[in-house]
């Protein structure tokens, strides 16, 4: 049984690393080590998805979990995925309201995850304080940089570029206009806002 040991890793790298595994080696046994009850839920929850019996336990200050193949889930318990383009629009440098600390990580960490979704959305828009997230000093460039190599279009509103000073400093992606957020939004069959 191959072990994977995230006890080290924070949300959401140990889902994240498990879910690859499972991935690169289906129908193999998995052990996962993390450490806290966070990832032991996510893990667990993954898994189940994926159709592996999960047997947690308690081992150094964390838990191991126990991944073994089995039959996946009903695809009828699974509703069908929405058919058409899907765009995320980003309106802000964070994620959520409240603490901006805490928004600047969750938002980081959703922009990484879209790189392991089997099929990432066709556009990310980033608008006011989001343009932010496309320029120079942004700690994000690589995630996207990887989303724009999979034919992820991410383009950036020209106007906030240019009133934040940072029409010279976008480092992935194109300048749009509001014409084109506009129609991108209105074309689109789902429209995800982080």
């Amino acid at each position: 049984m191959k072990t994977l040991d995230c006890r080290n890793q924070q949300c959401p790298a140990p889902v994240v690393e498990t879910r690859k595994q499972i991935l690169a080696e289906p129908n193999v046994p998995l052990t996962v080590l993390v450490g806290d009850d966070t990832a032991r839920q996510n893990i667990s929850r993954l898994a189940a998805s994926l159709g592996y019996q999960v047997a947690v336990k308690e081992a150094d200050g964390g838990f191991s979990l126990e991944l073994t193949p089995g039959i996946p889930q009903e695809a009828a318990s699974t509703p069908p995925s929405a058919q058409g383009r899907t765009v995320v629009y980003v309106g802000a440098d964070t994620m959520g309201t409240g603490n901006d600390e805490l928004g600047h990580i969750l938002l980081k960490n959703f922009l990484f995850t879209l790189n392991e979704l089997t099929v990432p959305p066709d556009a990310i828009l980033f608008v006011n304080n989001g343009v932010k997230l496309t320029a120079a000093g942004s700690e994000v460039i690589e995630a996207l940089k990887k989303l724009a190599c999979n034919g992820v279009d991410i383009a950036s509103c020209g106007l906030c570029l240019e009133f934040f000073g940072l029409k010279d400093q976008l480092k992935v992606g194109r300048a749009t206009n509001m014409l084109d957020i506009v129609e991108q939004l209105h074309q689109a069959s789902r429209v995800i806002r982080p």
